[in-house]
């Protein structure tokens, strides 16, 4: 989703970010009380390089200097408590300042420092505070001998297995507290993995001997055994009953039991659902020890279903016998089975706007497996009224979309394919979709497209999509008018592309890298790459068929010729962490298409064509407004008209194939962005900013005659590539993002050598009309350059 706002709300919406900023130079104590000091600074000292930055987190929270924008939007939005905007002063608080004091002193000696000992002072002027906290660390104490007594001699076996794999904890290390506690934690966790269904964390622990002369602690690990037994019990799965509520929550009403097999029983209240359904993602069967891991993994997959709405871990109960069985019970309530979700938004920029208008239908239960049924429709229009001489306030384009996915949990193919459930829920997708494009005086496309889509997760970072089956029929009316126009001006290339009937059969693969990182802090790298390939078994069975060519010399099938084509796309990012939550994200996206076979070089699919612009990659130009290269559509299409009223066949082209006659073979977008937090708490939301930097194009695969500068060469990389830089703010709600993004053309390929720098060229025009904007205006019938574009969107752009 994104919109697009209008050249004279730029001004506005800058000098309202101007004034906010300039808002927080005010005086940050002016609501203090005359005894009031407000903590801007900590300093500590002592403290070794490792552990810095960590000690000043054990300073108290209410003791934190403020970010000085929360503390503004506090000043300027908070009132009297009953509206918490922003962050409150952190006000200088004695007592608060001692046990401050006392944590970091603690924290050094937790991390071996037993000796540490730790000083404060506060120095106040103008009444802001500063909080100089000196330690005396002392020696570092190591471990000097490490043992363990394990009463149960299968828990001593198990614990001394694994241990070299988990233990933070050796000797001649720094003797650590924090290691104790990891390691405790970890081994919980391995005899939850191997049966031990009743042991806890407090049979573990941990005594230790300081020698304090010699700066050296020796450490014992027990672990006893449960009060008045010899050993630790090893647990099975026995019987499992799967309870399914109404939407309501509530298991009350008439509901059959169904005995599924020797180890499920199945109850739904609901009335909706198969019992495999839920079953086939039960992970700890019958006769398995239990484990831990088993349990959560049922309690993910069940709620990956997108069929229930609350999941909670099962629970267990202990047969009355010697036998140590578990009895399993998951209760489980589903969302309601239908639902309808209206979506919408308003496009506006520089004189062309519209609306976009979606509605969502679900079924999340069809024939009562947990399959899905989508119905989607969309239709958008486009006005433009961009003081064009040719098309004034007119319809530009329409755009209508219908489609249903029908989504099932499973791989359904005729060969047998093992449950990959492990590290993610597979999907077996049946779609069919319509799409009826329009633009006016020029072109009307009908596109059908049916596939047949698998997903699933390899590990818990590598997802494959495969898509086998992928038929598209494609049909193209020109209007007559316009296929004069465009045979007048030898664009028989854009007669043919856009007008003609098409018919493909293809294949596509997906293969995506660490999306399960895409909301973190990490240092990581996401990857993903798709492969579309179609034609060729139309080629083979139309080679085997003989089928007729037609009046172009191409193969048909069912009497339509098809195209062959290979494109392929690459999405490679780098993100970095700089502390806190700020990041920086590198990103390159090339895309490379050819067409082959029964596609000449020059037309195939006009939908698998490439462009440039839009919210996601080359932010200050809107989509499909950028490129092929250096190309000019003032020069293309030749000098405007004399007048509005007798509009020369250039304009006319002009604005009929405006965002139809930017495409290309090849992509290459690079964008660098910086993120950083703004605000914790800006009227509920996190407010953070971003500075980008974006640059690339799109550029056709052949020469062409008529277009100089249009084709992908090495020497014609850097002068067509284009440039803009821009700042945003994001609104993080935590469920979704609201982002607003304002990027500058810096330089634009289609003016030619240094007059291509815009932004230093004329910045002077920035928002203002001058020369270079007005001389642009005649040479493009009106259309007028926009060096700013505000972006709208729900989600970050990558």
């Amino acid at each position: 989703m994104r919109a697009y706002i209008k050249p004279n709300g730029y001004r506005l919406a800058i000098l309202s970010i101007l004034l906010l900023f300039i808002g927080s130079g005010c005086s940050l104590t002016r609501r203090l009380k005359d005894n009031e000091a407000l903590v801007r600074k900590i300093t500590i000292k002592g403290v070794d390089k490792e552990f810095a930055d960590a000690a000043v987190l054990y300073v108290d929270k209410e003791q934190q200097p403020n970010n000085v924008i929360n503390l503004q939007f506090y000043y300027l939005f908070s009132k009297n408590g009953k509206r918490d905007i922003g962050e409150a002063p952190a006000i200088l608080d004695s007592n608060l300042v001692e046990f401050s004091r006392v944590q970091i002193e603690r924290f050094l000696q937790n991390k071996g420092y037993l000796k540490a000992k730790v000083a404060d002072s506060i120095i106040i002027k103008k009444k802001k505070a500063t909080l100089l906290f000196s330690a005396v660390e002392g020696p570092l104490f190591r471990i000097r001998k490490l043992q363990d007594s394990i009463a149960d001699k299968k828990v001593q076996d198990l614990y001394r297995v694994n241990r070299p794999r988990f233990s933070h904890v050796q000797p001649g290390g720094r003797f650590d507290t924090d290691s104790l506690a990891f390691d405790r934690d970890e081994f919980y966790q391995i005899m939850k993995r191997n049966g031990y269904y009743d042991f806890y964390r407090q049979y573990i622990n941990f005594e230790y001997d300081s020698t304090f002369r010699s700066s050296v602690v020796d450490i014992k690990m027990t672990i006893d055994n449960p009060a008045g037994r010899a050993s630790h019990p090893v647990y099975t799965i026995n019987n499992t009953l799967v309870t399914v509520a109404k939407s309501n929550g509530r298991a009350v009403g008439k509901a059959d039991t169904i005995q599924v097999d020797s180890q499920f029983r199945f109850v739904d209240f609901s009335g909706r659902f198969n019992p495999h359904a839920v079953t086939d993602y039960i992970f700890q069967k019958k006769g398995q020890i239990y484990n831990i891991d088993q349990q959560t993994l049922t309690t993910s997959r069940l709620s990956e279903l997108n069929v229930f709405r609350n999941v909670p871990n099962p629970t267990y109960t202990k047969l009355p016998d010697s036998t140590n069985r578990l009895d399993t019970k998951i209760d489980i309530t589903p969302l309601k089975q239908f639902s309808d979700r209206v979506e919408g938004e308003f496009l506006f920029n520089g004189g062309r706007f519209g609306y976009n208008l979606g509605n969502t239908f679900t079924d999340r239960n069809v024939f009562n497996n947990a399959a899905i049924l989508q119905i989607k429709t969309n239709w958008s229009v486009l006005f433009d009224n961009n003081n064009n001489t040719i098309n004034q306030a007119a319809v530009q384009n329409q755009d209508l979309r219908i489609g249903a996915n029908l989504i099932y949990p499973r791989i359904i193919a005729p060969f047998d394919f093992p449950l990959p459930g492990k590290y993610g829920v597979p999907h077996t997708t049946f779609s069919t979709n319509y799409q009826l494009f329009y633009q006016k005086g020029l072109v009307s496309r009908q596109s059908f497209i049916n596939s047949i889509t698998y997903d699933f997760f390899e590990t818990g970072r590598k997802l494959h999509t495969i898509t086998p089956i992928d038929i598209e029929f494609s049909r193209g009316t020109i209007d007559p008018a316009a296929q004069v126009e465009l045979l007048k001006k030898n664009l028989y290339a854009y007669s043919y592309l856009i007008g003609r009937t098409i018919f493909t059969s293809g294949s596509q693969y997906t293969f995506q890298y660490n999306a399960i990182e895409l909301n973190s802090y990490k240092n990581f790298i996401y990857f993903r790459g798709s492969l579309d390939v179609g034609g060729n078994s139309l080629s083979l069975l139309s080679k085997v068929l003989n089928t007729k060519r037609d009046t172009a010399g191409k193969r048909t099938f069912l009497g339509y010729p098809f195209a062959q084509y290979g494109k392929t796309e690459v999405d490679l990012r780098i993100y970095k962490t700089l502390g806190g939550e700020r990041q920086f994200i590198f990103r390159i996206n090339p895309g490379f298409g050819i067409p082959y076979g029964n596609s000449d070089d020059q037309h195939w699919i006009f939908e698998k064509e490439f462009y440039a612009g839009g919210a996601n990659d080359m932010r200050a130009w809107l989509p499909r407004t950028l490129g092929p290269g250096k190309f000019n559509r003032a020069t293309f299409y030749g000098a405007p008209g004399p007048d509005s009223d007798h509009p020369s066949s250039g304009d006319l082209l002009r604005s009929k194939l405006k965002y139809l006659d930017e495409f290309g073979e090849i992509k290459i977008i690079a964008n660098a962005e910086y993120r950083y937090k703004l605000a914790d708490n800006f009227f509920g939301a996190k407010l953070k900013g971003a500075v980008f930097i974006d640059a690339g194009n799109v550029w056709r695969l052949k020469r062409q005659a008529d277009q100089p500068d249009v084709e992908f060469r090495l020497n014609n990389i850097l002068p067509s590539t284009a440039m803009d830089i821009g700042t945003g703010l994001r609104f993080d709600l935590a469920f979704f993002v609201f982002r607003l993004d304002a990027a500058f053309k810096f330089k634009d390929p289609q003016f030619t050598g240094s007059d291509s720098w815009v932004l230093v060229r004329h910045f002077n025009e920035l928002f203002n009309a001058g020369s270079f904007k007005n001389n642009y205006k005649i040479a493009n019938s009106g259309d007028t350059y926009n060096f700013m574009q505000l972006n709208f969107g729900i989600g970050m752009p990558f």
